[in-house]
């Protein structure tokens, strides 16, 4: 049985009242919720433990929405590129699109709503040149340009949700309704979302916390026509776009914005654009709409006497937890998915809230929970990645979702997740309301800032991707080590300069992308204060194609600082002899293996003789130092996440701020190991982050060393003295 007891949310089920009370019991739980397709029976609601009522506002209504289908959530979409042959052209503009999650809104003038763009010379058709047949879904162009290539830009009604409907796929539901999802901004449909909830309320009385999931527009997924994704955005805002919203905006900005500013071309805006003025615009007054609404749900709830939650996902778009509005709203708590540590860190650091959860993984669904399968191997990766964020700044709660009865069947997880729940609450008695130990300060420089906290380079949450990792890597290496994290933008730099406690800045990313800056770095202003920063004693460290833009002569734009730049073919004429590595330097004085940079970057050089390569292969740098002034700058060409790149960014950090003879102070020599110490509750602790053996060196706060051997993944809690 658990030694310890509370801050753990486990899902269950109907007819599951036996079961469900033991693993209360053994995991220490004390509240019980329900899942997407799971519903609490009265016996289990009458459990000792608060009971999690999930609640959708905006979907699972469809006697409600089916009479009003001119209130279901709208969305801007791109036909596919279409090759004009002659000058007549006829678009299935559907093509590629799931007919039943999707259909076109005919409701609203197609002449005056929609777009026809000439992709090949990138201007608009005029409406009177087109023509629109609704019995076929299809557009015909007249006066085509033979050998252009043209899209449409077309309304459609979203009339399946799409959580819903993954969910529905994921676990084959039968005779199952779709839900149709409706938009709050309509009349009638912001009237019934209050009086719903006021009658559910009602209903409901054992319900303790309402576990809003979430509340109006979920980010942008749209399946194709076999129904599998065909594009997901995890921050999109393309469900939030109805025709009603673009007038409401245009009335309140003074102009108005075109298909194109949210089509743009075909990207849809994704979080890894460098966000337009108009798109930034169109987001604010999205948020503003969303807290001001939400608050209102909000204030029902409390009115009844219950706390409401959030989870942070689905319906999540336009609540925006870093953004300025979000306190507005009043949540009592957030709840979401973790990932790993940069997903922990995403939802722990959430300010103006009374409490934050954790869904830890893995979900309780068929796709993990099937005979021959171990699911202690990705709950085991999940909760030692996560781990190490929980030490420097823990979620309030962890939990689960599914199936309980899926899981019970596996005594071997059931056991491990015994132990997951009793080492959690040890470490939440130890580490809340405690600043942890940080060596250096480092801030994160994109185009989002704060906005974007923990989420950069992020697609579908935290899903692996091939142009993503070695920058994600990042992320998850910052989020448990022993630095004290930040997040700028460029107009953040541009308005207010560097923040004076700021030891280190990190550019990173592929050039064109926000995460890089693209032409952010054709600003003067921008790139002269950070060179003078840097110049009087900052640390600058660039990853992948960091100030990449072509101007003046350079690719990097503080190529200067960094000591590198990238050969783009335009300067082959120019000889470069500056290849030879140094035999060793402070910043892999760690490593044991070869260097791992991911993805990577070719065609890197240096700059001078001065410059200090570290690592040099495949006549190119991959890893390289520099000193600019007072200053310092660092280049890595990838950093993908292990152990040993986290060491290796943790090094870059301390080299660059000019700190490399505090980097033995709370620290080990083990990669596979690390020590997280609380001056202000004289306490500290160090974790086995593998599930092996490990012996290390531990330095104390005063540089004193000492050997341990830790047992797979153990903490081991010392005092200081």
């Amino acid at each position: 049985m658990s030694q310890t007891k509370g801050r753990v949310t486990l899902p269950s089920e109907a007819n599951f009242l036996k079961e469900t009370k033991e693993i209360l019991e053994r995991w220490g739980a004390d509240a019980i919720r329900d899942s997407d397709g799971t519903k609490l029976d009265d016996e289990l609601k009458a459990l000792d433990a608060k009971v999690y009522s999930t609640y959708f506002v905006t979907r699972g209504h469809n006697d409600f929405a089916s009479t009003h289908l001119d209130e279901c959530v709208q969305m801007l979409l791109m036909s596919k590129h279409n090759l004009a042959i002659c000058d007549t052209l006829t678009i299935d503009f559907l093509d590629g699109f799931y007919k039943e999650q999707v259909v076109a809104d005919y409701r609203h003038d197609p002449k005056r709503y929609w777009e026809v763009i000439d992709r090949t010379n990138n201007t608009i058709v005029e409406p009177d040149l087109w023509t629109v047949d609704q019995d076929t879904d299809s557009l015909t162009i007249t006066s085509a340009i033979p050998f252009h290539e043209y899209t449409v830009s077309f309304f459609v009604y979203m009339i399946w949700d799409p959580t819903q409907m993954y969910n529905y796929i994921t676990n084959n539901w039968q005779d199952v309704p779709h839900d149709i999802p409706f938009d709050i901004r309509q009349p009638h449909s912001a009237a019934f979302a209050k009086r719903c909830l006021k009658d559910w309320l009602q209903e409901n009385p054992d319900t303790d916390v309402v576990r809003f999931t979430t509340f109006f527009y979920h980010f942008t997924l749209v399946f194709n026509a076999e129904a599998k994704e065909k594009f997901v955005d995890w921050f999109g805002y393309g469900a939030t776009v109805s025709i009603k919203a673009l007038a409401e905006f245009e009335k309140e900005y003074g102009y108005a914005l075109r298909p194109e500013d949210i089509i743009d071309n075909g990207y849809y805006n994704t979080t890894f654009r460098v966000p337009s003025r108009r798109y930034l615009d169109y987001m604010d007054f999205i948020q503003r709409f969303v807290a001001e609404k939400a608050k209102e749900l909000v204030e029902l709830v409390h009115d009844s006497g219950r706390e409401a939650m959030m989870f942070l996902g689905d319906n999540w778009i336009g609540t925006e937890p870093y953004g300025p509005y979000f306190s507005r709203i009043g949540l009592d708590g957030v709840v979401g998915s973790v990932g790993g540590g940069a997903t922990l860190r995403l939802i722990s650091d959430i300010s103006g809230v009374k409490y934050t959860e954790g869904r830890f993984l893995p979900y309780f669904f068929p796709d993990t929970f099937y005979e021959g399968n171990d699911p202690c191997i990705e709950a085991i990766d999940n909760w030692l990645s996560a781990r190490r964020a929980i030490m420097r700044s823990p979620v309030d709660r962890i939990g689960y979702g599914g199936y309980l009865s899926l899981a019970y069947k596996f005594p071997k997880f059931i056991d491990y997740i015994e132990k997951v729940t009793d080492e959690f609450r040890m470490i939440y008695a130890n580490v809340k309301g405690q600043k942890p130990y940080s060596g250096v300060k480092v801030a994160i420089l994109n185009s989002w800032g704060k906005l974007r906290s923990w989420q950069s380079y992020m697609v579908a949450h935290a899903l692996w991707y091939k142009q993503t990792y070695s920058y994600f890597g990042i992320l998850e290496a910052l989020s448990g080590a022993a630095i004290e994290t930040i997040f700028l933008s460029f107009d953040d730099i541009r308005e207010n300069g560097v923040p004076k406690d700021v030891d280190v800045i990190i550019n990173a990313g592929d050039a064109g992308t926000a995460f890089s800056g693209s032409e952010k770095w054709c600003d003067p202003d921008l790139v002269t204060t950070l060179r003078k920063w840097v110049y009087e004693g900052g640390g600058f460290i660039g990853i992948g194609e960091p100030s990449a833009v072509q101007h003046g002569g350079r690719f990097f734009q503080l190529a200067d600082i960094l000591g590198v730049d990238k050969e783009l073919g335009f300067s082959l004429s120019t000889d470069k002899y500056y290849t030879k590595a140094l035999t060793e330097h402070f910043i892999t004085s760690d490593a044991l293996t070869p260097l791992s940079f991911g993805e990577s970057k070719q065609s890197i050089y240096a700059l001078s003789e001065d410059t200090e390569i570290i690592e040099y292969s495949n006549h190119e740098v991959h890893l390289a130092a520099n000193a600019y002034g007072e200053g310092r700058g660092v280049y890595i060409a990838g950093l993908p996440y292990s152990y040993e790149n986290t060491r290796l960014l943790m090094r870059s950090i301390y080299y660059a701020a000019h700190k490399e003879r505090n980097f033995h102070v709370w620290q080990t020599d083990n990669l596979n190991c690390e020590v997280h110490a609380y001056p202000e509750n004289k306490k500290y602790a160090i974790l086995n982050n593998s599930n092996e053996t490990q012996e290390t060196n531990v330095y104390d706060g005063q540089g004193k060393c000492q050997s341990l051997t830790l047992a797979p993944c153990e903490i081991i809690w010392k005092e200081i003295h």
